[in-house]
């Protein structure tokens, strides 16, 4: 997740700085975990259980259940402890496509390319009917949207954005961080207090001008924005999963170029017609979200009930079955479990893997975790939480780890160093105190906990994959997953067998994400 969806809360280190002096790394443990994921991986077998049978994997939806339901059943077998479907809190309601289709009936016909927004109400049925256009700038204007309704009638109501830059089709859409970018890490993903309170107002203008349109009787609204171009379309929701939220009238994101054929029809005199059928179905029959988890048992009497805990979020988006974001992550994170359980290590701290849900509606599932078993809303913390020495994350799409942010955690920083000394043949050299935000390390931040996230390589994460129909099995880089995994294992590996926990930071609040919206 890299977008506006973030959960409010204060961030909490625990305790104060300390000197700390790791013990060197394991490393021939290192390279048994290295030659094993090099030579007989898993990768790609997970990889396609999470995208290509569980499909999307929309919080609370039936191929969120298939992919948990899945992965939970497989860390049993591959003899994890405690492995369930575990609910976080509430979420709100239950959504599912199951039917759909779109197409320009009038002054040809021809196909266009649009999905429905997750939590689109249906068409009733295939509806016809001609297409009228607007600005971003009115569709957000509730006072223009009112003074027209009885314009929107039966109709399909356009949002059209600009023309693209001249040179948008010149850009390369993968990369690699260079030397110098990784020397010059700066924040990452960071959300100011502004823009929560922009993000705000914007959602409840949205949700006003959805009540009005629905009045207005028109048949469905669609956005073609100037992002949506060369065959990407960027789809998905704000608050609409809320039990609050109201009904709003069927909802759908359009290609871009699309969009401008149809802006160009209509400006110029012709009458356009769209035919779309939307069958969705809307439940609140389990309104609770949940997270997947499970263990590997520490083995040292003394240590074992002490935890280090690895994550990514299972939650994707609708148009596409979120392979970068983030089946990537959590393929990972199943394949370090697997990897230190195959190989027979000892962990002297119990290992505990956490597959998210909610991240993309506001890292809902981590931060009820947080509050579930570490601390509570009102900052009381509890026994669970000064007995988790690191969380590792992972989900910044299928780039290879570069390096760490330690979030401005100093003292972690050379013995993160001495970690990555192995691997720094495989790109991996880079230890930052800088910030990243905006995904699940943050939640356990807030708790107090030590929670990283990995530096990694782009390839296409935000140009392309990033919440779009092309986030699929095929954009996974499956070789930067193999070393993504290796790294991983091997911290993980680490922190379960240093004699002391990973240093914390000194105590400190600020509001690092926003509720409620």
């Amino acid at each position: 997740m890299k977008t506006l969806n973030f959960k409010l809360g204060l961030a909490i280190a625990m305790l104060g700085s300390t000197t700390v002096m790791a013990q060197s790394p394991d490393t021939t443990v290192f390279g048994r975990i290295r030659r094993a994921e090099m030579s007989s991986s898993q990768i790609p077998q997970i990889a396609h259980q999470l995208t290509d049978v569980a499909g999307p994997r929309l919080t609370g939806s039936p191929g969120f259940k298939r992919a948990a339901t899945w992965a939970v059943e497989t860390m049993k077998k591959w003899g994890l402890t405690n492995a369930a479907m575990e609910p976080w809190g509430e979420f709100g309601k239950q959504w599912d496509l199951q039917d759909f289709s779109i197409i320009m009936k009038t002054p040809y016909i021809q196909p266009v390319m649009a999905y429905p927004n997750p939590w689109s109400s249906s068409t009733n049925g295939l509806q016809q009917g001609q297409v009228t256009l607007i600005t971003p700038q009115q569709a957000m204007d509730t006072t223009y949207i009112a003074q027209h309704l009885a314009d929107f009638k039966g109709k399909y109501i356009l949002i059209t954005g600009g023309k693209l830059k001249a040179d948008n089709n010149f850009k390369p859409l993968a990369s690699r961080l260079t030397d110098e970018e990784l020397a010059n890490m700066k924040d990452t993903y960071m959300v100011t207090h502004e823009q929560i309170a922009q993000y705000a107002g914007i959602f409840k203008s949205l949700a006003r001008v959805d009540v009005l349109l629905k009045g207005s009787g028109a048949l469905g609204i669609i956005s073609a924005q100037t992002s949506n171009n060369n065959g990407t379309v960027f789809v998905q929701a704000h608050t609409q999963h809320k039990l609050s939220h109201p009904e709003a009238i069927p909802e759908l994101t359009m290609a871009y170029e699309d969009g401008q054929k149809i802006k160009r029809l209509i400006t110029g005199g012709q009458s356009v017609e769209l035919a779309i059928n939307i069958v969705a179905k809307t439940s609140t029959d389990d309104t609770k979200g949940y997270n997947v988890v499970g263990e590997i048992p520490g083995t040292d009497p003394k240590l074992k009930s002490q935890l280090v805990m690895l994550g990514g979020h299972l939650d994707s988006w609708q148009a596409a079955t979120g392979a970068t974001d983030n089946a990537a992550g959590c393929i990972v994170m199943m394949e370090v479990v697997r990897l230190l359980d195959s190989l027979g290590l000892k962990p002297k701290r119990t290992i505990r893997i956490a597959l998210w849900g909610g991240e993309e509606q506001g890292v809902y599932g981590s931060y009820g975790y947080a509050q579930n078993h570490f601390m509570s809303k009102d900052y009381k913390l509890k026994p669970e939480q000064a007995k988790v020495s690191a969380y590792y994350n992972l989900d910044n799409g299928t780039g290879k780890i570069r390096g760490i942010f330690t979030q401005n955690n100093k003292t972690i920083m050379p013995i993160f160093e001495k970690w990555l000394a192995p691997f720094n043949d495989l790109g991996a050299k880079t230890v930052t105190d800088k910030n990243t935000g905006s995904t699940d390390h943050l939640s356990f931040d807030w708790a107090g906990i030590p929670g990283f996230q990995f530096i990694q390589d782009p390839i296409d994460y935000e140009t392309k994959t990033h919440h779009s129909n092309q986030d699929n099995y095929d954009h996974l880089q499956i070789d930067d997953l193999k070393q993504a995994a290796i790294i991983v294992a091997s911290f993980v590996y680490q922190t379960s067998i240093e004699k002391e926990m990973m240093p914390r930071k000194p105590l400190k609040k600020e509001i690092f994400a926003f509720d409620g919206l």
